[in-house]
């Protein structure tokens, strides 16, 4: 396994990998979770895959897309939106509680993580772990590349021990509420935007590789918008 990143500028370096990523979502959160999101037959996509993106995913030894993640900056405006969380409290979508954060206002040095998705076809936990791993190192290279000092993310509770457990200062920044579409539990969480060496060591150890390769059903990680 190995990781890749990108954004807009560097996305027709990625188009099949991009493509297939956003098949896997379509197949996760439509056709298993059953959210009521933008969708065809083949793939999700949604406002927030915007020229403001920056994606992470994490490649098979056979080139086939094992994971990915979509980033976006808190400083990020396309049209009538800017990131997911700011539009839930603003009322601009649906299926998000607007209170999750109160009235707070998050830093234009945080990113928003979104859309996190693990391949069914990517077996075993420790695996599993070790793929997340790799989406992690990437989400922190778009973060720091772009002078962002925090990641953050409405995820699955699952997301918060599977960070903690690789060694990230994850923490809660809201209180768990159960969605009605899925009746799993969420709750935004945030980490330092920062290399993880103990947990880097694992992942690579887990991959079976000297280390990612910066080049450019599943597991829930994500809460819906629509």
């Amino acid at each position: 396994m190995h990781y890749v990143t990108f954004g807009f500028r560097t996305l027709h370096d990625h188009a099949a990998e991009y493509y297939d990523y956003l098949a896997l979502r379509k197949r996760f959160f439509v056709d298993t979770l059953g959210w009521s999101i933008p969708h065809d037959e083949w793939v999700e996509m949604d406002q927030y895959d915007n020229p403001k993106a920056r994606y992470a995913l994490v490649i098979g030894d056979e080139g086939q897309v094992l994971a990915g993640a979509r980033a976006l900056p808190t400083s990020a405006r396309w049209g009538d939106f800017s990131y997911m969380l700011r539009d839930a409290q603003d009322g601009r979508i649906g299926g998000i509680p607007s209170d999750l954060l109160g009235e707070r206002v998050l830093p234009d040095t945080m990113y928003e993580c979104t859309r996190l998705v693990i391949s069914p076809e990517l077996r075993g936990m420790q695996a599993r772990v070790a793929c997340l791993g790799l989406i992690c190192r990437g989400l922190v290279d778009l973060a720091m590349d772009d002078g962002a000092t925090e990641l953050m993310s409405l995820s699955n509770l699952w997301l918060l021990r599977a960070l903690k457990s690789l060694g990230y200062d994850a923490e809660l920044m809201c209180d768990p509420y159960v969605n009605c579409d899925d009746g799993h539990k969420y709750a935004v969480m945030k980490m330092s935007a920062m290399y993880v060496d103990q947990s880097m060591a694992t992942v690579r150890r887990m991959a079976g590789t000297a280390g990612p390769s910066r080049q450019m059903q599943p597991t829930v990680l994500h809460a819906p918008a629509r």
